[in-house]
Formats: structure tokens, C-alpha cells, sequence
């Protein structure tokens, strides 16, 4: 009887990536080292055929790995309240509240959106593997916003085509500090592993595990030393909009990996706002923010199935929407 196998079907924010570091992405708790092992013994195939392990991968591989003294967490289905934003036979769009992780990764085995979502759906899309049912693309944990889902595997692969042809619409919202220097612009940056803290990413100029990032960025409105804005991802880097906003001189708040601070009082809110009065004289010391400033507002792509234009929203959650109030109310 052959050997069970995890299957995965590389996305387009894994483009160009080496399989080793690939696969020790994938499955979590195993190391590169481990994974080189596991390529070289023939335990993994590409598309059919045995690899190299410094075999740079293209959106669609099909990457078959052996299931030999791999044990990687799988997810349980919960029952965890989903706010669906849209759903059909095929595919289904939740917005994804900050604080949940996507999947099930260190540290983070339960309460995550596949758990819900396994709840929720009987059949979900396996074509992204057995530890991402359903997921077709991802949001950082404390990111909220509309994501979608995939029932089947041909509506998984047909949606990642269309990430993969750019013609996915995103839009997101996020309030930054200090603010821009310029009312809109293009960012074309690369974007690779981060090369002292394993958990950040950074430009990476001609670096080897570097990929292409674009994202636009437009102004709404600005305030002492905040402003609103609308960022248009491109590509699909890990942490590119944070990542491109932080380079870009104006990182989201409230970001503490890319700004250094994870919360904010609605005290210093305001004298970020250029408010005059003293501390003394302000007596809210609540934190009004206590996660990065960042919702995926907007969705746009084709159906899968029936082609018709999708236009998918998200509402603003209350956290952001009270400080975006803040800043208005200070504007006049």
C-alpha cells in the first residue's frame, strides 16, 4: 500500500519560491533541513517528477510530499460564528475578524477560520493542501476584512488563476502615521524574507527568495499626523501592504512589527491629531486601537463558474471605524 501524501497546489504569492523552503512553509514544525532530506530520499514529486530541492516553483506546481514521519496539525472543525458575506453552491466570502489566524499554525491550533469554516461547509477544496481547506488566499491574523473560500477544487484553481492574471481587485483600508508625502503613488518593491527576525519580511533587492511587489496607494483624507488611505495590492507578498507602507515612510498604526507599537490611547490618538490640550486636561486613557489599522475593505473578480462580475464588501469594523470618527471630527 503506497504511502499517504499531503498535496499542494502552489499559489501565486508562492511564485518563484525554492521547494525546500516551500514545503517547510507548508507543513508546519518541519524544518528546511528536514525538507531537503525528505526531497532527496524521493518522497517528493513535482507535477510527477522528482525535484531538486533548489527547484524554483511556478503558480499551479503540484507538489506531492510522503507523509513519512510527518505529523503536521490538522484542522478540527469548530463551531465558530462566521459573519458570511456571500455564499453559493461553489464558493463562500467571510469577513474575517482580527485576531483569527487563517489556519492552523504554531501556536495557533485552534478558533482559526478553517475550523469554522469545516463547521460550516461540508465540502471544501483540498487543493491548497490538508492544513488550508477551502483557502484560497490568506489576511495576516490581526488584518480583518473579506476573504474568499473555495468549495471545489476546479473553483480553487480557477479563482487562483485569476490572482495569478491580476485581474483580482483588492482594496484595502488603512490608517497610517506619520502621513505621506505624496496624495498617490505606485510602490514596485520586491519583497523577501526579513534577514535577522524570522517572523518580518523587508525589501529585498535581487535577493534569491525576493519576489515582485506592487501595490497603489491614494490618500482620503490627512490630520495632524495621520491620514486614511486606500492601498491597491497587485501582487500577493506576505505582509506586502504593511511592508510598502513601512518603506514608504508611513506605516500602519498601531503595527508592531513594522511601527513598533501595537496600541494606542485615544489620549495619544489625539495628540497625534494635533489636539493642544495636555495630557491633564484629556481623561479617556482607554486604548481605542489594539491591532494594525488594516481591513480588507473591497473584492472584485469574476465568478468561477458563472463569469458575472463579483463586487464583495466588508464593513469597516468598530475599532477602526472610531478612530477613522476621531479623525474626522478633529478635521471638522
Amino acid at each position: 500500500m503506497p504511502n499517504p501524501q499531503y498535496e499542494y497546489i502552489v499559489e501565486q504569492d508562492r511564485l518563484g519560491l525554492r521547494l525546500d523552503v516551500f514545503i517547510s512553509q507548508q507543513i508546519d514544525g518541519l524544518s528546511r533541513s528536514r525538507a531537503i532530506e525528505l526531497v532527496r530520499a524521493g518522497h517528493v514529486l513535482i507535477n510527477g517528477k522528482q525535484p531538486k530541492a533548489s527547484v524554483r516553483l511556478r503558480t499551479g506546481d503540484r507538489v506531492l510530499v510522503d507523509a513519512v514521519d510527518l505529523k503536521p496539525e490538522l484542522p478540527i472543525a469548530e463551531v465558530i460564528p462566521l459573519d458570511i458575506l456571500y455564499e453559493d453552491d461553489v464558493m463562500v466570502a467571510v469577513n474575517k475578524p482580527a485576531g483569527m489566524v487563517v489556519h492552523p499554525a504554531k501556536g495557533h491550533w485552534q478558533g482559526t477560520l478553517t475550523a469554522g469554516l469545516m463547521h460550516h461547509i461540508q465540502s471544501l477544496s483540498k487543493a491548497a493542501g490538508p492544513q488550508r481547506p477551502g483557502i484560497v488566499h490568506r489576511l495576516d491574523r490581526d488584518t480583518s476584512g473579506v476573504i474568499l473560500v473555495a468549495k471545489t477544487d476546479p473553483v480553487h484553481l480557477a479563482l487562483s488563476q485569476q490572482f495569478q492574471n491580476r485581474t483580482v481587485v483588492k482594496q484595502y483600508l488603512a490608517i497610517v502615521t506619520p502621513p505621506p508625502n505624496h496624495d498617490r503613488d505606485e510602490i514596485n518593491q520586491p519583497i523577501g524574507p526579513h534577514p535577522y527576525q524570522r517572523e518580518k519580511m523587508a525589501i529585498r533587492d535581487r535577493h534569491p527568495n525576493s519576489r515582485e511587489a506592487i501595490t497603489f496607494f491614494e490618500v482620503k483624507s490627512r490630520c495632524g499626523r495621520m491620514a486614511i488611505v486606500h492601498a491597491f495590492p497587485k501582487t500577493g507578498r506576505t505582509h506586502q501592504i504593511r511592508v510598502h507602507l513601512a518603506h514608504w515612510g508611513s506605516p500602519v498604526l498601531c503595527d508592531k512589527l513594522y511601527s513598533g507599537r501595537n496600541r494606542i490611547t485615544q489620549i495619544e490618538l489625539l495628540q497625534q491629531l494635533g489636539r493642544n490640550e495636555s495630557v491633564e486636561t484629556l481623561s479617556d486613557q482607554e486604548f481605542v486601537l489594539q491591532r494594525q489599522a488594516l481591513h480588507a475593505q473591497q473584492i472584485s473578480f469574476q465568478h468561477p463558474i458563472s463569469g458575472q462580475s463579483m463586487e464583495l464588501s466588508a464593513p469597516i469594523p468598530e475599532d477602526i471605524q472610531h478612530v477613522i470618527e476621531l479623525i474626522e471630527t478633529e478635521r471638522g
